[in-house]
This record gives C-alpha cells, sequence and structure tokens, in this order.
C-alpha cells in the first residue's frame, strides 16, 4: 500500500528512529477506524455506536473471548448488584424473560448475543504493549504481541481504551506475608466458598465484592471476618420492593442531592440499623454525593449485614489508599487530546459505560466524514483478518 509504504520508509531512514529501534516491527497495518483496546461491555458498546454511524472499528482483546473479567474472573453466585435496566448496553435491551438481577451466566449470555447482534469480531488473544501518537503523521501506532510473541503494529486516527477499571489484580503487600502458611487468593481468583469449609478466612476489602463473598463463605459454613478499609456507605438493595439505585435516579429528578441523600440514610437506618454498632462507619458526605465526587460506590447489601449482626461475620478496620482513574471527572473523562479516548471509566458501571460510547462514537463521527475520506483512498490492498471492514497489510 503506497501510502504505508512511504510512511515506514520515512520511519526506516529517520536517525531518530533508527536509535530508537534495534528491531523493526514484523506487520503493520493501516485501519482506518479506531482502534478499540478491550472486547469488555465498554468496548463492545463504543464499536456498536460507531457501526451504526457506519464506522469500522477494529477491537484488540489480550484473553480469547469477550468480556474476560466476567467469564475468567468472577465467582459463581455472582448477580448485577442493579437492575437490568440500568446494566443494558446501549441500542439493545436485555431479553423481557431475564429477572430484574441476571445471573452471571445470564449476562454473558447477553453480552454474547450483543457481539453477535452487531456483527463484532474482536482481535483475541492480541495484547497491546505499547501505543504512543506521532505529532508529524497525526497517527497512532499501536503495538501488539500474538500467541506466539508475533509483533503487529496498527496504525489509526483514533485509539479508544476500554480496558476496564478492574482489569488487574491488585494485592497489596503486607508484613508476615511469607510466613503464613494458608493460601492467599484474590477475588479474581474466588469461584466459591467450597475450599473453605469450615475454616476461618480473612476478607479484605468491604465493597460489594467483599460483602457478598463473605455471604458465600457463610452459606459454605466457613467463618469469615471482614476488614473494613475505610468508611463506607451501605444501603439496602431494595426498598418496599423498588430498586435502591433506581428510586434515587427518581427522586433526583425532583429533589436536590443532599435531600435524597438524607431520605436514603433514614430509611437505610430504619431497615439496616447502626452499622456503625457494628465497625462500620459512614463517611460524612452522603451516598450519592460521595458517589458523585469520589466515584466511590455504596454497598448494596443482598444479606451479608444479617450475618454481621449474628456474629457470623466478624469485623476490623485500617487504612485506605486512592485509586488511578481519568484525571478529567465525570462526565468529561473519555476524551483525551490527539484522537485518545476512555471507555468504561467512570466508576459508575455499565450505564457509566455505554453514556461514554455514545459521546465517543459522536465525537469521532464528526471527523471521520471529514478526515477519514482522505486516508482511506490509499487502502487498496487486500485486508488483514478481521474484523470487518479489514485493513491492507505489508511485512
Amino acid at each position: 500500500m503506497d501510502f504505508l509504504k512511504e510512511l515506514e520508509g520515512k520511519r526506516v531512514h529517520d536517525p531518530f528512529e533508527a536509535n530508537m529501534e534495534t528491531k523493526p516491527t514484523a506487520k503493520c497495518i493501516w485501519f482506518p477506524g479506531p482502534v478499540i483496546v478491550g472486547a469488555g461491555p465498554s468496548g463492545l458498546a463504543v464499536a456498536a455506536c460507531l457501526k451504526e454511524k457506519g464506522i469500522p472499528s477494529l477491537i484488540l482483546e489480550r484473553a480469547n473471548c469477550i468480556a474476560s473479567l466476567w467469564q475468567l474472573k468472577t465467582y459463581d453466585r455472582l448477580r448485577l448488584h442493579l437492575p437490568k435496566q440500568f446494566c443494558e448496553l446501549i441500542l439493545m435491551p436485555f431479553p423481557s424473560d431475564f429477572p430484574t438481577y441476571p445471573t452471571k451466566q445470564q449476562f454473558v449470555g447477553y453480552l454474547n448475543a450483543y457481539a453477535e447482534n452487531f456483527d463484532l469480531k474482536p482481535a483475541f488473544n492480541t495484547t497491546v504493549v505499547s501505543a504512543r501518537y506521532d505529532n508529524r503523521y497525526g497517527l497512532w501506532f499501536v503495538k501488539t504481541l500474538g500467541l506466539k510473541n508475533e509483533e503487529t503494529e496498527y496504525v489509526c486516527q483514533w485509539l479508544i481504551v476500554a480496558t476496564g477499571e478492574n482489569a488487574e489484580e491488585v494485592v497489596p503487600k503486607f508484613e508476615g506475608v511469607s510466613e503464613f502458611g494458608g493460601p492467599i487468593v484474590h477475588t479474581g481468583s474466588y469461584k466459591s466458598g467450597e475450599l473453605f469449609r469450615g475454616k476461618k478466612v480473612l476478607v479484605v476489602g468491604c465493597g460489594n465484592s467483599g460483602m457478598e463473598v463473605c455471604l458465600d463463605l457463610c452459606n459454605y459454613n466457613a467463618r469469615p471476618s471482614l476488614v473494613v478499609k475505610d468508611s463506607v456507605h451501605i444501603l439496602p438493595q431494595e426498598i418496599l420492593g423498588i430498586s435502591t439505585f433506581g428510586l434515587s435516579m427518581w427522586l433526583l429528578k425532583w429533589f436536590p442531592m443532599r435531600f435524597v441523600d438524607h431520605l436514603l440514610l433514614l430509611v437505610s437506618r430504619f431497615m439496616l440499623g447502626d452499622t456503625a454498632r457494628f465497625g462500620i462507619h459512614r463517611p460524612e458526605r452522603g451516598p450519592l454525593e460521595l458517589k458523585s465526587m469520589t466515584g466511590k460506590t455504596p454497598v448494596l447489601d443482598i444479606g451479608t449485614l444479617a450475618k454481621i449482626k449474628t456474629g457470623h461475620i466478624k469485623e476490623t478496620s485500617m487504612f485506605s489508599e486512592k485509586d488511578g482513574l481519568p484525571r478529567k471527572p465525570f462526565p468529561n473523562g473519555w476524551k483525551g487530546e490527539c484522537g485518545l479516548y476512555s471507555v468504561g471509566f467512570t466508576q459508575r458501571g455499565l450505564l457509566g459505560a455505554s453514556l461514554d460510547a455514545t459521546r465517543i462514537a459522536e465525537d469521532i463521527e464528526h471527523s471521520w466524514k471529514a478526515k477519514a475520506t482522505h486516508f482511506m483512498t490509499f487502502t487498496t490492498c487486500a485486508p488483514p483478518p478481521p474484523p470487518p471492514p479489514q485493513p491492507a497489510t505489508f511485512n
């Protein structure tokens, strides 16, 4: 392809490039549309939005399946913590016969159907090792490794990062680990409490996952203790048969956030009691205000607190640490500079991912019609492997 050959020729004869790269890239692929890193719910959603606007995209996924976090790194009893209408991806609702809180298996099935419906075919077993923006050409150069460590470099105008907020396991280092004789398991590797029957288990973290793992351990007659890293809001999952999240969203249409927070805390105290009696202290800010300002999600209780009250789960506390996410706060964190985007880092779950996907697709559409046509005039060679439309390659 003339355009890529000319580009590669300039790079090879550039003294700076020659000093920086001792080994040439095995294959270079020009893709006319956005390259999306990650085939989870966020990556699928933005690819579907782009496709609806006639814009092709290429999804790169390091695992061998879509939604690898959901399929490979979640526990067996997992269900969506919010009602399905708040978790469906843009452009396609959940099946009407799904329960209010779909199971892990049902959600994965929905995502597979979503990918099939929009004919999304990610490039699996493709790990992105680096991405750099070249100001001289106004393009992104995305290097990947395949299963056999084969190198490929994708060239594109737009790069969308959809790797997820929880893609990497974080296991804290603390004194005494080397002397501890028992297993240390991250929730990403935890499946059920079967292996812990009759054993004492320390669960570190009082988020939704930590609370649900404790409940699961109790169901297998284990004896869990829960480490509370920080103050946290615990709310009932439902109030009078209505989703607490859904009720909150409805109330926010009519009342100020602080009033809704005050109401939620009153109802929670009536239904759950004073959580401080069990070592769980509430933050000074209300649950919705805290979520809006810091992204910290309140815990929706599905029965764990009852086990704490009866002594089946014991608690302690320790200090917390901060997480690194997009610098711009919601709702502006989806767009960077030079055609760089992020989707699914809003700390607002699947609903936030859908909002990001819509905004990104609309933003790219504006420049796609004006700019992409110019570059597509150079794409005259045979296309590489899927997803369609498939770009031309040269070695």
